[in-house]
């Protein structure tokens, strides 16, 4: 059957336009893509992955996960790194790609879930309690420790964010830990009394600690938990950036369901993890932060109080959460040198 001019001009035209919108929908789709190599959940041919488990010095199990290189030497003792994951996150989000990739070059580490969180111990889920944080890095040093292929004086800490706060915690008073590294980190005591930047009123904080003080009632005579949102999630000031990763196929883990426990967060109010940090001095701090990240104040801070041997790697355009995962943004070459220099002495 023949067709009209005018059905072929019909044609052509639909076409055209299908192949304009196709083609600006990949345009789109272009420039929406800001992965920059966004992989939270890598894993590598070189690594050989085991879950484990062990207690901490009061008897609460931890479980974490050990990445080892494949080829190993027997009767060899490596350097080895225990790897904390963000506050309210678990290890398959940011530490197991750390760790994986340290493993890669060599290293022994062991990511956890922190207590309360995943599949460690702890009730109620999602609890505050920021001295059993800290004790699941020494925890860690002791599981590590005991391994007959880990050289116990080479034992190095990662904190990533909230993780950044407690493994200085735990350096301060375990001379164990012979090397610290700090990626986009949070101090959870301060945000809580003072906000970024000292932009938390009095007011507010009070408010919130009243509002957790009621709670306490309220769970004492009904006999369970009153939950909250996952890290204040609603009014974070991150909360944009932190979504993108926990409430999407790029970080969401579903032992993870964000819930806290909003009465505990009153625990941060006497936690105070930078006093007398030079005291970690000689053993060499590492501080990586992103150039645009709002909490870039604590690192800072830290920075700032913190005796020598110290380095501070600011990553241009990057933010709190790019250095979780954005695997061509995070220095991975100079998370492995720090170490290798300070482990391998």
């Amino acid at each position: 059957m023949k067709t009209t001019l005018m059905e072929r001009m019909k044609k052509t035209t639909v076409t055209a336009v299908l192949r304009t919108v196709l083609l600006v929908g990949a345009a789109i789709a272009d420039a929406a893509d800001m992965s920059r190599g966004a992989n939270n959940f890598y894993t590598s041919e070189k690594v050989s992955v085991e879950t484990v488990k062990f207690n901490n010095m009061y008897g609460m199990e931890i479980v974490g996960t050990l990445f080892t290189p494949k080829r190993m030497d027997n009767g060899k003792k490596y350097p080895a790194l225990v790897v904390g994951h963000p506050f309210a996150a678990v290890r398959q989000q940011a530490a197991n790609l750390y760790a994986t990739k340290m493993a890669e070059a060599g290293f022994v580490a062991l990511s956890f879930d922190q207590m309360f969180w995943g599949e460690s111990g702890g009730s109620p889920r999602g609890a505050v309690l920021p001295d059993l944080y800290v004790e699941s890095f020494s925890a860690g040093v002791d599981y590590l420790g005991t391994r007959p292929f880990i050289d116990r004086e080479k034992i190095g800490v990662i904190g990533i964010c909230g993780s950044g706060g407690f493994a200085v915690a735990a350096t301060k008073i375990d001379p164990r830990i012979k090397a610290l590294a700090t990626v986009s980190m949070y101090d959870m005591g301060e945000y809580f009394r003072t906000g970024l930047n000292r932009t938390r009123t009095a007011e507010t904080r009070n408010k919130d600690l009243r509002t957790a003080a009621e709670q306490r009632y309220t769970a004492f005579e009904n006999g369970t938990p009153v939950y909250g949102p996952g890290q204040n999630d609603a009014v974070f000031p991150e909360a944009a950036e932190s979504n993108d990763f926990y409430q999407t196929e790029r970080g969401k883990v579903a032992s993870n369901d964000r819930r806290t426990t909003p009465a505990s967060y009153a625990k941060f109010m006497n936690f105070y993890p930078f006093n007398d940090m030079d005291s970690i001095s000689p053993r060499p701090i590492l501080f990586v932060v992103g150039e645009a990240a709002p909490s870039r104040c604590y690192t800072d801070t830290a920075y700032t109080m913190a005796a020598e041997p110290k380095e501070l790697v600011v990553v241009e355009g990057a933010n709190r959460i790019d250095l979780y995962d954005r695997t061509e943004m995070i220095p991975w070459n100079k998370l492995t040198s720090f170490f290798e220099l300070h482990l391998n002495r």
